[in-house]
């Protein structure tokens, strides 16, 4: 039997987050009607919920780092889902524009990212709903033995797969160190690895100094170590074939230049950061350095299902970067424990008996 109400998160304003029911809507013949388990809290919902992101707007019916169970589908799906499979959300795409043509489906002309795609009066694609109905060719398979917060990771995954893409990793060969040791730092760490890099991450934070190394990465201590000169004689004055950053701060930006080795280097520039971090840098480096600056935002269609298969043939384990559990109804509480400093990935449960291991 289907359920007639949806109950979702959203944020109201600033620092608070509510609980709504809606309307059930009618299942179109191209949908899925997912009941969906977990909702990971990722950096742009907290930051909204902190003040830092109110341009995103409110109320903002956030979350997208989601997945679940497929319980209906319309007649025109076909076999490609069955009742019972276990999918993650991709965000919602029109399939025609120009960026929707080359894949470009986080910049969809007509579904707009945080826009009203799904309501006229909520943002957000209702990452945190217990139910929700979206069009089939937005949705990916996932392995049913992942719990719903590891299957959630496809999104922010997606979007560490564009980098490594972007910097061209040769196996066995190159040398990346990561600024930065929290979700999106070891998530990028991890997925280096299994592409067959070397990888140093340097963090301030024990709590984080102290994951990095349980997941068997070299850690670079710095508040106890200059991290330039130890970055330095970790690779025999050479310097790191690409440098991640994944925190936006000022200070890691400008770490970056002086880590990365002195001809055909690489700097990611993958974490934003409010108030916007500056980088000190002319272009005569860039040009004598042959630097490579590159950033990193969003997904393509074609990163979302590599995602997929990585979570899918447990090539990235992401079950230690999950932090807590918390139901729904204690979104808000959510919320707090997401934006704490140090805090992993905070999986809201969705539904009371999904998300088991």
């Amino acid at each position: 039997m289907q359920p007639k109400n949806i109950t979702f998160g959203y944020l109201a304003e600033k620092k608070n987050a509510k609980i709504k029911e809606i309307p059930m809507p009618e299942l179109a013949e191209d949908e899925l009607l997912v009941k969906q388990e977990a909702c990971n809290i990722c950096t742009t919902d907290y930051q909204q919920w902190l003040g830092l992101r109110e341009h995103q707007g409110y109320p903002m019916a956030g979350g997208h780092e989601c997945s679940g169970i497929v319980i209906a589908k319309g007649k025109a799906v076909g076999d490609t889902y069955q009742i019972g499979d276990r999918v993650s959300v991709l965000y919602d795409y029109c399939g025609y524009c120009d960026e929707c043509k080359f894949g470009e489906i986080t910049n969809c002309e007509n579904k707009r990212q945080f826009g009203k795609n799904y309501s006229k009066e909520f943002y957000g694609i209702f990452g945190f709903a217990n139910y929700f109905v979206r069009k089939a060719k937005s949705f990916v398979k996932m392995r049913p033995t992942l719990s719903a917060s590891e299957a959630a990771f496809v999104e922010p995954l997606s979007s560490v797969v564009q980098n490594m893409k972007k910097l061209r990793i040769v196996p066995g060969k190159e040398t990346i160190v990561i600024i930065g040791g929290g979700t999106m730092g070891l998530l990028n760490g991890l997925t280096a690895r299994a592409m067959g890099a070397r990888v140093i991450i340097s963090e301030v934070m024990p709590k984080k100094l102290a994951l990095i190394k349980e997941l068997g990465f070299e850690a670079i201590d710095a508040s106890q170590n200059d991290p330039v000169q130890k970055v330095k004689e970790l690779t025999n004055g050479r310097g790191a074939d690409s440098v991640i950053v994944a925190v936006g701060s000022t200070l890691a930006m400008n770490q970056s230049l002086e880590m990365v080795k002195e001809k055909d280097g690489k700097i990611s520039i993958y974490a934003a950061g409010y108030p916007a971090p500056e980088m000190a840098i002319q272009p005569n480096t860039i040009h004598y350095m042959r630097l490579e600056v590159i950033g990193t935002y969003a997904s393509t269609l074609e990163d979302f299902y590599d995602a997929a298969t990585l979570l899918n043939e447990g090539r990235v384990d992401v079950s230690k970067l999950i932090e807590t559990k918390i139901p729904l109804m204690d979104i808000q509480k959510a919320f707090e424990i997401a934006s704490t400093p140090g805090s992993y990935r905070v999986s809201v449960v969705l539904n009371e008996e999904g998300n088991k291991e």
